[in-house]
């Protein structure tokens, strides 16, 4: 057994390693939201730019602003900041170790993070802060100048909290010191992601100074992304298969799929990374790309999250073996979501679909349906309702996607089929629950939170068939409306 750390980098034999040291890098990005998923994708992208001789200028410093933020650093630290990234496919498993990260603040400095900031070094600030940390009102989708953290940050300017809040105090910081603005770029899946970064630091700094919202507005770059990569959470399971398969020990391995997607803007004022060398697609508008990656795949997700939780089923590819949830999901695709995709360029939307399927059936991956349903009070807005209300515009049918909500509705209640007890799993649970018990027995219970539903909530088309399809769930159990829906009896 091998501890991860840079001196051990030599010994390591069953996993390739950084071609370059850490003497060769030197920090161009400060990264807030060192998870799995950054650690899988937007490292991984540089790390493999690294050991091509190119862009070494650009290394990561870690930044975090929530106080579980520590435990990633205290495990990162230990090993020299390294992490072991392992793609699982059904017939392969490969590992590297990839070094992109050199440092990583101590959670809470936010002194230490704004002095990072203001280092004319750093020229791009990413994110990966998950899509519940973006501060969006989920029924109108814009950025929520009242939440407390947004209030204290504004009333708090010195000592912020959140990213946005540590992001404007860097900027402000170089402005004053005549330092050229960093780009801000996020890496979450948001539609126009870009947008929602921008309106969320100009939307903090309005409530300081209206003319310094002008100023980010006007001399800030925030380019719109798509990203891609299914990467699981990290438990026991994953350290223990590195430790038997790769002889490696880390403290908090990466686990995921080998295929991995990133489409930028490019918009990149301040100087970027030459990615497009290791696969990054650079193209004037993310948004068609974005449309269908937040539609199909996360959409998708979303679909076989609920049912499969109420049926006790635990892994993604077990969701997908089972016939009801994936003809449930090919059912939804086909014929309710992906007929109002629109075109995506050199991209065949039956093939990207299939690709999914096949991506989601991965067994080696170990992705959870508990991971897939979580915060849906924050993802159902942007991954199911948004389709549904494009089919209540179309005057389409939408049994499916109605479905989906009830399904979703009836997994807040709290307990499966088997009578097992569902914990909680959104930030937002106790209130979904509560909504989901009054609606077991008044369906339009559940559609009162108009944070969440918006316009859709008022639409006959989806409350009449929503009510239906709870009702019937209800009634029948997941099993058997499953059923009833794939023979067209909903």
């Amino acid at each position: 057994m091998t501890q991860l750390s840079i001196a051990a980098l030599p010994a390591i034999q069953t996993a390739a390693t950084p071609s370059y040291s850490r003497a060769d890098l030197t920090p161009g990005i400060v990264h807030f939201g060192v998870g799995n998923f950054h650690r899988a994708h937007q490292a991984v992208y540089l790390d493999a730019l690294f050991n091509r001789g190119e862009g070494r200028d650009w290394a990561i410093i870690g930044a975090g602003t929530r106080a579980t933020d520590a435990a990633m650093r205290d495990a990162l630290r230990q090993q020299d900041w390294l992490t072991s990234v392992v793609e699982q496919e059904a017939d392969t498993s490969a590992a590297h170790i990839t070094g992109a990260m050199v440092d990583y603040i101590e959670p809470g400095d936010s002194q230490a993070v704004i002095a990072a900031l203001t280092d004319p070094a750093i020229r791009i600030v990413s994110l990966t802060i998950t899509e519940g940390g973006y501060y969006i009102d989920p029924a109108s989708q814009k950025f929520d100048p009242t939440h407390p953290d947004i209030a204290w940050d504004a009333a708090n300017f010195a000592t912020p909290k959140t990213a946005f809040g540590l992001i404007l105090a860097g900027l402000v910081k170089r402005r004053e010191a005549g330092i050229a603005p960093f780009t801000v770029m996020s890496c979450d899946n948001i539609p126009g992601n870009g947008h929602v970064t921008r309106n969320a630091v100009a939307g903090l700094a309005a409530l300081i100074d209206p003319a310094l919202a002008e100023w980010v507005k006007s001399s800030v770059a925030f380019p719109n992304g798509m990203v891609d990569r299914i990467t699981p959470a990290t438990s026991e399971r994953e350290k223990n298969l590195l430790a038997e398969r790769f002889g490696i020990d880390d403290a908090w391995p990466v686990f995921c799929e080998s295929f991995k997607q990133w489409v930028l803007e490019d918009n990149f004022p301040a100087g970027r990374p030459a990615l497009e060398q290791v696969g990054v697609q650079f193209v004037l508008d993310v948004a068609p790309y974005e449309h269908m990656k937040i539609r199909i795949l996360n959409g998708g997700h979303a679909t076989i999250a609920y049912p499969a939780g109420l049926l006790d089923i635990h892994f993604v590819h077990e969701a997908m073996e089972h016939p009801l949830v994936s003809a449930f999901l090919k059912k939804v695709e086909t014929e309710e979501i992906i007929p109002i995709v629109p075109p995506v360029p050199d991209t065949d939307l039956g093939a990207y679909f299939a690709m999914c399927e096949k991506r989601f059936a991965n067994p080696k991956i170990g992705d959870t349906i508990r991971r897939l349903a979580l915060d849906g009070s924050n993802r159902q807005p942007k991954f199911i309702i948004p389709s549904a209300m494009d089919r209540v515009n179309a005057n389409s049918l939408l049994t499916g996607l109605a479905l989906v909500s009830a399904f979703w509705c009836r997994y807040c209640y709290g307990t499966t089929d088997s009578g097992a007890v569902i914990e909680p799993n959104d930030p937002s649970w106790d209130r979904l629950t509560a909504q989901a018990r009054k609606a077991k027995d008044n369906p339009a219970a559940w559609l009162e939170m108009a944070d969440i539903y918006g316009d859709l909530a008022k639409a006959p088309a989806f409350t009449e068939t929503f009510t239906k399809c709870l009702n019937f769930l209800w009634k029948n159990g997941t099993a058997a409306t499953l059923e009833a829906y794939l023979a067209g009896r909903l």
